[in-house]
């Protein structure tokens, strides 16, 4: 699987330090009583990770989309591999 841009929403607000839970996405919004996480998933592993902490927290899934064009607001420079 090739890295893709996910927005995946879940009902309920959660706080930053949840949030912060579920790298590589990061909190994108919050509106009513759902919250919204945004982020580049390298493979399905990292993909299958943030949804089983979903799972395992008990939150709601509502919605995920996936695209394969991440928005210029999260586009980020990578760092050259010192090896």
């Amino acid at each position: 699987m090739a890295e893709r841009f996910y927005r995946i929403t879940v009902g309920g607000v959660l706080t930053d330090r949840l949030a912060a839970a579920f790298e590589p996405l990061r909190l994108a919004g919050v509106e009513e009583g759902r919250t919204a996480l945004s982020g580049v998933c390298t493979d399905s592993a990292a993909l299958y990770g943030v949804l089983d902490r979903i799972r395992d927290l008990g939150l709601e899934l509502l919605e995920v989309e996936s695209s394969d064009v991440v928005p210029q607001t999260l586009c980020r420079v990578r760092q050259p591999s010192p090896w």
